[in-house]
């Protein structure tokens, strides 16, 4: 019997001095308060939250579908939050304990305020990919990955302070290490600096067609912080620094409006001047009259120089199409019909040559 009482002495001592100075009893109602919001999380997950998800859908906008599935996360955790918040104060917590608990409160909500803030900046992106005049949809996503690295560190800065870890240090000490990593990193901000200037210019995007003088010509694919990748037209991928853009001159050859065609026909040095005159003057009717080229912009055809083999014709002139395909058969055309004037006008094309003389002894 006495063997009874004390173990009654001892469960009832643990019983009403549980953990932390609150009782069994609150426990188990704190535990039971914490479970009634957990289901009520499943609730929001099977019901509001689809709920949502099915009206968004409904919309042709697209800015709403991510609003949605953005705050999905925040909204499951909510509950969370809520129900260990009135569970921690329904129970009677020492003063140690309740310190404790108040700062595991002030973290859970201080998370949930900034995870909410973190997954709103993506809803942003759709309204600033209006401004597509302003910025490029490359600029965009590194203002918004910038963003949400930013709101992390914000978010883990805000929670260490409130376990009474200071950050003043830990900046300081960061800044330190921030000034050795740059002195030995200067590339890496030379090229991040480039690609910023490469975006904000709007020097070229991706699918353009690029050339850069004794350096890389092809089809950019992607522009990241520190290079570009450019599928070079052998198909094979190079990734270029991206300081070479802002060091060198580029031509964006995707932007060409009208395609140049220069060329200089040589011809024999027997070819009379009417047929010189004759033969520029049909090159020049045959380019007027044709709808594969742009009058407007200028053209030349005149006889140029005197060469050592040849006299020389220049011919210049621009097509309508801005398309690399079309230029090329523009051009075999145009050659063709400048082969056929000079046969029709009993000429030939002259070709380097050169004259030995024996002497005779």
């Amino acid at each position: 019997m006495e063997l009874f009482n004390n173990f009654s002495e001892i469960f009832l001592s643990v019983w009403n001095k549980g953990i932390l100075g609150v009782d069994i009893l609150q426990i188990l109602i704190g535990l039971g308060i914490f479970l009634i919001f957990l289901i009520f999380r499943g609730l929001i997950s099977k019901l509001v939250i689809k709920k949502l998800e099915i009206i968004s859908k409904r919309t042709t906008n697209k800015l709403d579908d991510t609003f949605v599935k953005s705050l999905i996360g925040p909204a499951r955790f909510l509950p969370i939050v809520l129900g260990f918040f009135i569970a921690s104060y329904y129970m009677t917590f020492s003063m140690e304990g309740r310190e404790i608990v108040d700062t595991i409160n002030r973290t859970l909500i201080t998370i949930l305020i900034f995870w909410v803030i973190h997954q709103i900046i993506e809803p942003v992106s759709y309204i600033l990919s209006g401004l597509d005049k302003l910025l490029t949809r490359e600029l965009i996503g590194w203002i918004i990955k910038s963003l949400k690295i930013l709101i992390f560190i914000l978010g883990l800065a805000a929670v260490l302070e409130l376990w009474g870890i200071k950050i003043g240090p830990i900046i300081a000490g960061l800044g330190l290490f921030g000034v050795a990593v740059a002195l030995g990193a200067q590339d890496l901000f030379k090229n991040l600096i480039s690609g910023i200037l490469v975006l904000v210019e709007k020097r070229f995007k991706i699918g353009d067609w690029i050339s850069v003088d004794g350096i890389i010509e092809g089809i950019v694919e992607k522009i990241g912080f520190r290079s570009t990748t450019i599928r070079k037209f052998d198909k094979s991928l190079a990734i270029i620094p991206n300081f070479q853009f802002a060091e060198n001159a580029v031509i964006n050859v995707s932007e060409t409006s009208n395609w140049l065609i220069s060329w200089i026909i040589t011809l024999q040095y027997d070819t009379s001047v009417d047929q010189l005159k004759n033969i520029r003057d049909q090159i020049e009717d045959h380019i007027k009259k044709s709808d594969d080229f742009d009058t407007n912009i200028g053209i030349a055809v005149r006889v140029d120089k005197f060469s050592d083999s040849s006299i020389d014709m220049y011919v210049r002139c621009f097509t309508k199409s801005d398309s690399w395909n079309e230029w090329l058969s523009v051009k075999e055309k145009l050659a063709i019909a400048i082969k056929q004037i000079v046969e029709n006008n009993k000429a030939s094309f002259a070709f380097p040559s050169s004259s030995i003389y024996i002497e005779k002894k």
